[in-house]
């Protein structure tokens, strides 16, 4: 993978979990679209520009009292990469959770165009034409 897009996908993922909205959005293209359409919740379905992205992001932390995503894996696949997450979540009431998931972030121009966040890791390759 071109170190430009990993470091692009590394500052967009730290800022997330910094909940810095305008710092991921600042390695994104004005029309980054965030597929969410397989997950559950207030941040389900297919957010298109900036200021869809930025709230579908408020919805999905707005519950928790502290989200971060630890990325164990950056997969080139040409214009995309390919991450294996694990998903830390603590509840409002002390509960915690833990998700594994897959994202498959699609780069042009050295900015985040399309981001797949997917339940499973296995789609998220697959988005990239891959498989495990």
């Amino acid at each position: 993978m071109s170190r430009e897009n990993a470091e692009v996908v590394r500052t967009f993922i730290d800022a997330l979990n910094r909940r810095d909205w305008d710092a991921a959005l600042a390695v994104a293209a004005p029309d980054v679209v965030i597929d969410a359409s397989g997950n559950a919740g207030e941040w389900r379905g297919v957010h298109r520009g900036r200021d869809q992205v930025k709230r579908a992001c408020e919805l999905f932390v707005e519950p928790w009292e502290s989200v971060r995503v630890e990325v164990e894996d950056y997969i080139d696949a040409g214009k995309h990469v390919v991450t294996r997450m694990t998903g830390r979540f603590m509840g409002r009431d002390g509960i915690e959770v833990q998700a594994k998931v897959g994202w498959c972030l699609t780069l042009h121009d050295e900015l985040v165009t399309h981001v797949l966040a997917a339940n499973d890791f296995e789609v998220a390759l697959k988005a990239a034409g891959l498989s495990e």
